[in-house]
């Protein structure tokens, strides 16, 4: 235990040459890596949190806007079809309908019925989706106006060679800390709700992006680098606002405020993914670290990191294109076709799979 605990706390992978644990507990008043632990407890608060929202919160809005609770229609109770349908999970071909209808002395079109009602069990409620998307967007949108209100007074908001002077010697203030417990309890707790939540398509996707995520937060909080760790999270909530917004005028049938807001959403996420973030944020903590720091072996794990997220930026852009083009060609939003994350978060940021 005392080498990997030697290997793992190496003050020559997490800084550069010439700082210790020591150096920088003595000069940023008593930082301690394991103050992140504060997040488990906290994500655990945020998961019974958000249980009690969607419950007391988020279904009576649901309620007050026409949103019922309906449920799919529970289909007849046949093991030849449900044996089958575990096999297939979809509808039969032509001639295997023909051999089951004899079999069962079932219609043709009842037992296309019943494949397609087994298949619609599966799936989630307008209701459940509602109570989940305005959770995500209730939270996106306080955690972003507490990050953006210190931020703006912020020198390195302004500047973000700031992040890199005087580093690693940078006080951790209360508003990062928080600010930083806080999103990293948030993402470790999709980590764990992300298997309960509605499936998306993009399942995989997601849960790479939330374990890089979380991975960013700790590693930017132990080496220190929490000031562009600030920006990156600011950043990235931005536009999960807005599509967790356009999520919830769907679900309540607004398609005008609907439609509106999603071609909001897809500027703000284009602009902020491949123009924003490359340019600001990747410049800083490739090229502008490098000549005042320079790199070590910490440095490339978090620009590692940084660059996973960037891919599936790249990635998830390509869908919002897609469906805008589709949304264009059609007059509205298709939201059968909205494939892309959410929060991301939504880094997720994010932010989850519309639906």
């Amino acid at each position: 235990m005392e080498v990997l605990a030697a290997w793992l706390w190496n003050e020559r992978f997490w800084f550069p040459a010439n700082v210790t644990w020591a150096d920088l507990e003595r000069e940023t008043d008593g930082y301690r890596a394991v103050h992140l632990l504060a997040a488990l407890p906290l994500a655990a608060c945020l998961l019974g949190l958000r249980h009690f929202f969607e419950r007391f919160i988020a279904k009576p809005c649901a309620v007050h806007i026409n949103i019922q609770d309906r449920g799919p229609h529970r289909v007849q109770p046949n093991a030849i079809l449900e044996k089958v349908f575990t096999s297939i999970t979809k509808c039969p071909d032509a001639r295997r309908l023909e051999g089951l209808s004899k079999q069962l002395d079932w219609d043709v079109r009842k037992i296309q019925r019943w494949f397609r009602h087994q298949r619609n069990q599966d799936k989630p409620s307008t209701l459940t989706k509602f109570c989940e998307s305005m959770w995500r967007f209730t939270f996106s949108l306080c955690i972003f106006t507490y990050g953006f209100n210190y931020l703006w007074l912020s020198p390195w908001f302004w500047d973000t060679r700031q992040c890199w002077y005087n580093y690693p010697y940078q006080p951790i203030t209360s508003d990062i800390y928080y600010h930083y417990i806080i999103e990293l309890a948030h993402y470790s707790s999709l980590l764990y709700s992300q298997f309960t939540d509605i499936k998306r398509k993009d399942f995989f996707m997601m849960f790479v992006h939330h374990v890089a995520t979380v991975g960013l937060f700790v590693f930017s909080y132990i080496n220190h680098m929490v000031r562009v760790g600030t920006l990156v999270v600011c950043l990235h909530d931005s536009a999960d606002i807005l599509l967790e917004l356009a999520k919830l005028f769907n679900y309540a049938k607004y398609q005008r405020l609907c439609d509106a807001t999603f071609i909001i959403f897809s500027v703000v996420f284009l602009i902020t993914r491949l123009g924003i973030f490359p340019v600001w944020i990747l410049n800083t903590t490739m090229f502008e670290s490098w000549k005042i720091i320079g790199p070590y072996p910490s440095w490339w794990l978090f620009n590692s990191l940084l660059l996973i997220i960037q891919v599936l930026n790249i990635i998830w852009s390509y869908f919002i294109i897609r469906t805008a083009y589709k949304a264009v060609a059609r007059g509205k939003v298709p939201s059968q076709e909205w494939t892309f994350p959410r929060n991301l978060h939504s880094l997720s940021f994010l932010f989850s799979v519309p639906d």
